[in-house]
């Protein structure tokens, strides 16, 4: 038995629909049973639990083999660390009463850095919390996902000007299809080498892309062109503020302040590294409006 937390995300739900399609039981745990119908469409167990409630997560996950866990940011937060921080201590205490054989845990590039960096930083809180729980782990750290871009397709609809924190609009980054985590992920929950300790896996897409790419791939995708422009580091934390809270445009800022440093990267010369196939446009693609 595999157990998805936060299955109704897109890492989860690809996950669980690789480890459906090779035949194994999944467990799909969520907070909104109402977003759990394609989940259940392909047969999986749907139980109902909070990320930030330790007893109902000790139940969903009690009996499964493998866990997979995720923290995912709620962007209207009002304190989205604080946030962050219960669901992450609530995880650890459901792990240490459940005991599963193991653990794959979803983290994020940059969270080896030491200096505070915004996001990844949590991601560091997240790694050294789960070090306090004797089970073998895997810690899947991911690239940015090609998907984020989604709150922007709009934007350059409706301008032909893609709005980019990515400064200069050539430097290429890191970033993965969202699906192929999910891939990467559940060979990794079948990973039958590992009897304790920790592994490190980083992950990434086929090939690097700068924001110019992804105004590129918009434009071939809606049919007019779009041209990315940097948006001014002043204006980030109010151009945020529209779509987030306060705190969490303050993370998401010093998050791109360390992506243009170059600090949000795979560490260097650690563990393994996996790369997704997906291309940019074709994860690009789901999330063009129909005309």
């Amino acid at each position: 038995m595999f157990a998805i937390v936060g299955a109704a995300g897109k890492v989860g739900t690809s996950t669980a629909m690789v480890l459906r399609q090779a035949g194994h039981p999944v467990r799909a745990i969520v907070r909104d049973v109402a977003k759990a119908g394609p989940l259940q469409a392909i047969g999986c167990e749907i139980l109902q639990a909070d990320l930030q409630y330790p007893d109902a997560l000790t139940q969903a996950i009690t009996g499964a083999t493998a866990v997979q866990i995720i923290v995912p940011p709620i962007p209207t937060a009002q304190d989205i660390v604080d946030d962050m921080h219960t669901s992450i201590n609530s995880l650890v205490e459901a792990l240490s009463r459940a005991q599963p054989q193991l653990v794959v845990a979803i983290s994020d590039y940059g969270a080896h850095v030491e200096q505070d960096i915004g996001m990844p930083s949590v991601f560091r809180n997240f790694e050294a919390r789960l070090r306090e729980v004797p089970i073998p782990r895997v810690i899947l750290r991911s690239a940015e996902h090609m998907e984020g871009w989604a709150p922007l397709i709009p934007v350059a609809m409706a301008t032909g000007t893609l709005p980019s924190l990515h400064h200069p609009l050539t430097a290429r980054f890191p970033t993965i299809s969202a699906h192929d985590l999910g891939i990467i992920s559940a060979d990794l929950l079948r990973r039958p080498n590992l009897t304790d300790g920790e592994q490190l896996v980083q992950a990434e897409g086929p090939r690097r892309y700068s924001a110019n790419d992804v105004a590129m791939a918009l434009g071939a995708l809606i049919g007019k062109p779009i041209a990315a422009v940097e948006l001014p580091r002043p204006a980030w934390q109010e151009t945020l503020e529209k779509i987030a809270s306060p705190s969490t445009a303050s993370l998401l800022v010093d998050l791109y302040d360390a992506h243009n440093r170059g600090q949000v990267d795979a560490e260097p010369n650690a563990g393994e590294m996996r790369y997704g196939t997906t291309a940019l446009i074709d994860a690009l693609r789901p999330l063009i409006p129909a005309a």
